[in-house]
């Protein structure tokens, strides 16, 4: 049994010791030096090359890491739809679920247009691989039109709706940005997101109106699974819903 000395000195050396480096840093610098690269000189400034000397290595590591330049803009991409995410400000309970649709398709643009190369390389190229991130927040946009749906505020079907909100959002910053500096006028993504608004929402909830198309829009969006309905019963009651709802 060692002595007590000779323990501890074991013990100061391994405390001493550097932590062997995490799996995921060499990714980590290679993914922040594409983007500063993008930032600074564009798409075409991106090179394979490029980048391993701004991150300090051979260009045959970032094969190894990202499989080719593709799989690395793949990474840079979901960086920045994990970014995007960051941003986004979620409340479960609204006190005004339009003001809410508003304020997410408002930090949606803000994103892009204060991130143009990245928003760019995001919504341009094509992805090989999901998104997680990206998934993730159209998760929360489904969340947002789910409550809209409940609330009997919701004009048109989720999904369409889902569609419609991210296809406003995605066009308005890309639009913004093809456009000269002196071209650039804030009415148009106003007019856009207030074109957005009126086309998936009601004024009022869609059930103090005349037709059943915006009662079945509620109903359906309020179901959960846990009713004493069978698991036949209720997609039947759906596939009603959905055809009652279609009507509208």
């Amino acid at each position: 049994m060692p002595s007590p000395s000779r323990r501890g000195n074991s013990d100061t050396a391994a405390k001493s010791d550097p932590a062997p480096p995490s799996r995921e840093e060499p990714r980590r610098r290679v993914v922040e030096a594409a983007i500063d690269l993008l930032k600074r000189g564009g798409r075409d400034a991106v090179t394979t090359r490029a980048v391993a000397d701004a991150a300090g290595m051979q260009p045959p590591a970032i094969y190894r890491l990202f499989g080719d330049k593709d799989g690395l803009l793949d990474a840079v991409a979901e960086y920045g739809f994990a970014s995007f995410l960051a941003t986004k400000r979620v409340d479960p309970d609204p006190p005004d679920l339009i003001e809410d649709l508003r304020a997410g398709w408002d930090v949606a643009v803000e994103f892009g247009l204060a991130n143009p190369a990245l928003y760019t390389l995001m919504y341009t190229e094509p992805a090989r691989t999901p998104s997680a991130a990206f998934e993730t927040g159209m998760e929360i946009l489904r969340g947002r039109i789910r409550r809209l749906a409940a609330a009997g505020l919701l004009r048109v079907d989720e999904e369409l709706a889902a569609q419609i909100i991210h296809a406003t959002a995605r066009g308005a910053v890309l639009t913004w940005l093809s456009l000269p500096e002196d071209r650039r006028d804030p009415a148009l993504l106003t007019t856009l997101r207030e074109s957005m608004v009126t086309a998936v929402t009601n004024q009022r909830p869609a059930v103090q109106e005349p037709g059943p198309a915006g009662a079945a829009r509620a109903l359906r969006a309020a179901l959960s699974d846990r009713t004493p309905l069978s698991g036949a019963e209720q997609h039947l009651l759906r596939e009603w819903l959905d055809r009652l709802a279609a009507e509208g």
